[in-house]
């Protein structure tokens, strides 16, 4: 977008911009206004000066602005936008500072002086908030004029507040620090006169080419794909994180400018377009990259305009308000943030692609060869024809012969993962472009579902080959109920991917058990796999499970119907395809039942065992369970639901193989107290007569020795020893197989107690991620917390001593927890945007005892407090509380019985309870949001 020198003629002018070039500034009042200020007083204050262009700032960038919501997809009209207002600013200043501030008669050679806009400025395409990078260029040396007028020119930006990258060099100088530096070399390479010496400006672009960029291709290429290599792994190295960067994130802006760097480094293009003529792109691919820079850069103009600053993190309640600017809208099943992020995510994946096209394509033109003893040394792959290895990577030899048979579309990926080789981006295209060839003829054939299934299963690593099946469009070709949950968003704190990129990690999880990496980390799901399991209807599972979601309806049911339709043109047979339809739809059945019920409670397990119905099932279950929780996201997976899951697989499995009456109530007690018994006798000195011993083992209730470990009932014999009435005394022991630290408490019982020790808790940050509390015969409360820090990890043991003091405090009064809970029962800025609506249960059947009251709503740190509270204040005993977070959703479960120990069936009761609860909740938001 290149400027004359401002003699402001017509030609000047763009035509191309959001809105007409004369609406954002009058350059010639502004010249004018200057002008005259200067030259009726020489000496006018810089603030005069200032004042008169940043009115023109303002008032351009909001007719901008102001264009740019009406047209919100128009991106490029609004860069050269913002664009033409900065250089019309800096042009002026530039203008006022070397002829009115610091005007010079008879310049000298060496008082030549021309200014370069570099960088993002040098491209013409500006956001908002983008810096301002600038070049002053000076013949040999920088003369003390030209060192003035630079300095006031600053001075009048930066007054002017804006974000100036600057550098005061010659010729010689830009040539010598940019073969020394590649950031230096970078933004020379976008170079673009702006006003000044304009012979100058082009001896730069000249010595450029000829005496630096002709023969540096190569390092240059190389230097920008390490940079790049870099910047994703700072980043995440994912595509799919779920708040991207969009100017820095893996298939962001920066990518789509690394293709216009090495562009014009090779071929000395001014505009991406050009890069078809030097078959770089095809016209296709060309566009691909039009659209996906229109989009990305649309998205960054908005993110500016919103915060008011050179804000390029996508972040979840920003996420919401781009969507809303762009025009998305909710619709049957999905908002409006989620149908934006996956168009976002859809324009990532293509500029993934287009990159990786584009640097291949250089690396083969321009890239150092392999040393000679690494050619020799190194064992060449070969591929089967139609095939051919090309830079190390599988292509197609003869396209004509490949394309003949549309199984090639499929069998290219079975033979990149036989031969251990990515994929030539010549293949990709090949690809790419005749996907119409994967019809229903082909669906349906026999061979094509071997070949898919092979890949699944043959060659030990099939998430690879998904995931560039997925990339290139073959997966939703073959399986066309797939492309809906391409680049598809959930939009909640819980799932950290796309949920296509979601299915392919849990797949991922589970080759990895399969190659015996996780033995350590996941012994049941290994141990299961070792002894026979059907694979096939496993990983179809896996890759099925997900694909019902963004409807308006239950994706489990949903799923499971598509499944119903899908397994059997996977080439599975009747009783495979049953299995995979009962897996997708009973997905999630282990890991709810697992986190959100007390497996404790023998009607727990045997309701679980019921639904199962057989071992083979369960270990189906359990595997694909452990591989769904990992793949949602890195820290998911945690000691604490290992030991969930696997008490429940191995309790289940139990149950199914000894029958369901092997899950006996009284049994298990009989074991518990024989374990206390015995721990008890080896701590004599501690005072343990056998008298004691029987006195504790004695006053207890049944539910007290079936829902701790022995370790618990040991903590709470020593703490009830000998206490008083009038006493409260806490053990906190660190449960590193839990991944938490148990608090137990035991105290003389009263209404509300444990309302009063989860406020404690909340009051020191701690997360409650499980409760138990039990009543003995004698009138003590005994209650065990497992508790996490924020960052969900146990307390260390540096800071017990304070967390004890803490709840000690609260328990005796000392600190009301409602009133200290408000400073910190706030909601997060970021966290706003997301909508979890509640939902309250009754259910009388799960439990023997108690009523189960589960409350599925919005998390925040006092909530947990509020709702026992409310409980409390009904005259509800709690006997149990379980604690599933999920992001921003948490699901509370309590075990109830009423004050005569008493379920509450009466469905008046339940509403009123129902009632109470959500009161609670949405008192408790406001607080949160105020």
């Amino acid at each position: 977008m290149e400027q004359a020198d401002p003699n402001l003629t017509e030609t000047d002018i763009p035509d191309d911009l959001i809105c007409p070039a004369d609406d954002i500034i009058d350059r010639r009042a502004l010249r004018i206004a200057l002008t005259d200020l200067i030259t009726s007083d020489h000496q006018a204050p810089r603030s005069q000066i200032v004042a008169l262009l940043k009115e023109a700032l303002v008032t351009g960038r909001a007719r901008i602005a102001e264009a740019f919501a009406k047209s919100p997809f128009e991106a490029t009209p609004t860069t050269r936008a913002y664009a033409y207002l900065t250089d019309a600013v800096v042009i002026e200043v530039y203008h006022l500072a070397t002829t009115l501030l610091h005007p010079v008669g008879n310049p000298t050679e060496a008082e030549r002086l021309a200014l370069i806009a570099v960088g993002g400025s040098g491209r013409g395409e500006m956001a908002p908030h983008s810096d301002v990078d600038l070049l002053f260029l000076a013949p040999y040396k920088v003369t003390p004029w030209a060192e003035s007028a630079i300095e006031s020119m600053l001075y009048i930006l930066w007054d002017l507040k804006l974000k100036v990258g600057h550098a005061s060099r010659t010729v010689k100088e830009c040539i010598r620090l940019a073969r020394e530096d590649y950031t230096i070399r970078t933004s020379l390479v976008e170079e673009r006169y702006l006003t000044g010496d304009r012979a100058l400006a082009a001896e730069l672009t000249t010595k450029l080419r000829s005496d630096l960029f002709a023969g540096t291709v190569p390092d240059f290429i190389e230097a920008k794909l390490e940079e790049r290599a870099e910047r994703h792994r700072k980043q995440g190295g994912q595509r799919y994180m779920v708040e991207p960067n969009v100017k820095e994130g893996k298939g962001g802006l920066r990518d789509l400018q690394s293709l216009y760097w090495i562009g014009k480094y090779v071929h000395g293009v001014k505009d991406a377009s050009e890069l078809v003529k030097h078959r770089v792109f095809t016209q296709a691919e060309y566009e691909e990259f039009k659209d996906a820079h229109e989009f990305l850069w649309a998205v960054r103009c908005h993110l500016h305009l919103i915060t008011g600053r050179a804000a390029d993190q996508l972040t979840f309640d920003l996420q919401v308000e781009v969507a809303a600017r762009m025009h998305y809208a909710d619709d049957t099943g999905r908002r409006a943030v989620e149908h934006f992020m996956q168009d976002y995510f859809r324009h990532a994946t293509d500029v993934g692609e287009l990159t990786r096209i584009f640097l291949t394509a250089q690396e083969d033109a321009h890239l150092k060869s392999e040393p000679m003893l690494q050619r020799l040394f190194t064992r060449r792959k070969t591929a089967k024809p139609p095939y051919a290895i090309k830079q190390n990577r599988l292509t197609v030899d003869k396209p004509a012969t490949f394309l003949k048979d549309p199984l090639n579309l499929l069998r290219i990926f079975e033979e990149a993962l036989r031969t251990g080789t990515l994929l030539h981006p010549d293949a990709m295209r090949l690809i790419k472009a005749n996907l119409d060839l994967i019809d229903d003829d082909v669906r349906a054939s026999k061979e094509a579902q071997r070949i898919f299934l092979d890949t699944l299963l043959k060659h030990g690593n099939p998430e690879r080959g998904l995931r560039r099946m997925n990339e290139l469009g073959v997966l939703a070709a073959f399986i066309p109920e797939f492309e809906p949950i391409v680049a598809m968003m959930q939009f909640n704190m819980y799932h950290h991917y796309t949920v296509d990129e979601h299915t392919i990690q849990t797949i991922s999880h589970l080759a990895q058990i399969e190659r015996a990496e996780l033995d350590d980390e996941l012994p049941v799901s290994a141990e299961i796999l070792k002894n026979g399991i059907n694979r096939k209807v496993l990983y179809v599972a896996l890759l099925l499970h997900d694909i019902g979601k963004g409807r308006d309806e239950d994706h489990s049911i949903l799923g499971a119907r598509i499944a119903r339709k899908v397994a059997p043109r996977l080439g599975l047979n009747k009783k495979e395809c049953e299995t995979v339809e009962w897996l997708v739809r009973y997905h999630l059945f282990m890991s709810d039942m697992a986190q959100k019920r007390d497996i404790a409670d023998p009607r727990t397990v045997r309701g679980f065992a019921n639904a199962v119905k057989s071992v083979d099932r369960l270990n189906l279950l359990c595997v694909l369970t452990v591989c769904d929780i990992r793949g949602v996201g890195p820290g998911t997976w945690n000691n604490w639901k290992a030991v969930l899951i696997r008490a429940l697989y191995r309790q289940t499995k139990f149950a199914l193989e000894n029958g369901m009456e092997a899950l006996n109530r009284e049994e298990r007690g009989v074991e518990a107290r024989r374990n206390l018994r015995a721990a008890l006798n080896a701590q004599t000195q501690a005072g343990w007569s056998e008298k004691d011993i029987r006195a504790e083992l004695g006053r207890h209730y049944a539910p007290y020795w079936q829902g701790l470990h022995v370790t618990a009932h040991v903590d709470f014999a020593n703490l009830l020893h000998g206490i008083g009435t009038d006493e409260v005394r806490i053990e906190l022991t660190p449960d590193d197989d839990r991944d938490a630290t148990r608090v137990c408490f035991a105290m003389a019982d009263h209404p509300g107690i444990f309302s009063r020790m989860c406020g404690a808790l909340s009051l020191v940050g701690a997360n409650v991620v499980d409760a138990r509390t039990f009543t003995s015969k004698d009138g003590f409360a005994t209650a065990a917390f497992w508790v996490q820090d924020a960052d969900g990890s146990p307390y260390d043991e540096a800071r017990l001593p304070r967390l004890r003091q803490m709840i000690e405090k609260t328990l005796q009064g000392d600190i009301v927890a409602r009133d200290k809970l408000a400073d910190k029962d706030k909601m997060k800025k970021r966290e706003k945007a997301f909508r979890v609506p509640t939902h309250i249960t009754f259910d009388n059947e799960g439990s023997e005892i108690y009523t189960i009251i589960e409350v599925d709503t919005r998390d925040r740190p006092g909530l947990l407090h509020d709702l026992t509270r409310t409980l409390a204040n009904m005259n509800i005993y709690i006997a149990s509380a379980v604690i599933a977070t999920y992001g921003e959703q948490v699901v509370d479960t309590f075990y109830v019985k009423d004050m005569f120990g008493l379920k509450f069936h009466a469905e008046s009761k339940q509403k009123t309870i129902e009632r109470k609860l959500r009161e609670a909740i949405t008192q408790g938001v406001e607080r949160a949001r105020a």
